[in-house]
């Protein structure tokens, strides 16, 4: 398993996602964190999330790690080591009345088992990813497709704009944003994240 010192999540990314949820599309990139606490692997274990907080979301995104500190001017290819098909879940109910407050989103992002991650594989490079699509399947049914080329904002973007607000180490890993398609979860439901035609990971969930 790979070594992982914080967690960056992208919001708002894809604009079909954007308007599904009827948000603005962003000028810059949306930025937020989870905690370490917040990740678990896909397995094929089952993960836990709680019942009792009102609709849970899933959210489908390709998961870049950073291999080496940032230095400004690098590129992509040479700061990232490896990828991941990760969920980003979202506690939709509780989100909703903190965005009506004006309060910040971790409640609603970073509680225990939100930041789902397949095995991480070695990174292809930028132009072979957008040559293929990583999706989830839900009971055998894809219920979400992405394709990084469709970003509002592309992985240098992200990872430039990262490092200047917050900083970038070995071992950071970014969550890139979700494509349109996002849904709620049930309990009992089979999950599977793929790279293309590949499984990286899967998981079953319990709300409990």
């Amino acid at each position: 398993m790979q070594t992982i010192k914080n967690v960056y999540c992208v919001g708002r990314n894809y604009e079909l996602h954007a308007k599904e949820l009827n948000n603005e599309i962003p000028a810059f990139p949306f930025l937020f964190g989870k905690t370490t606490h917040a990740v678990a692997y896909a397995n094929g274990q089952e993960i836990v999330l709680p019942a009792n907080r009102g609709s849970i979301h899933f959210e489908v995104e390709l998961v870049i790690r950073i291999g080496k500190p940032y230095e400004k001017g690098a590129s992509v290819d040479d700061l990232v080591d490896s990828m991941a098909v990760g969920i980003d879940f979202t506690l939709r109910d509780v989100q909703s009345e903190l965005k009506k407050k004006g309060h910040p989103w971790l409640l609603a992002k970073s509680f225990p088992n939100s930041a789902i991650l397949s095995e991480f594989i070695k990174f292809p490079g930028v132009n072979e990813c957008k040559s293929k699509e990583f999706s989830l399947l839900k009971n055998g049914e894809k219920v979400q497709i992405g394709n990084i080329k469709d970003m509002i904002f592309d992985m240098q973007t992200l990872i430039d704009y990262t490092a200047l607000h917050f900083g970038l180490d070995e071992g950071d890993i970014l969550f890139t944003g979700t494509p349109e398609g996002v849904g709620p979860i049930s309990d009992g439901d089979q999950l599977a994240l793929l790279w293309g035609e590949q499984v990286l990971g899967s998981c079953s969930i319990k709300l409990g």
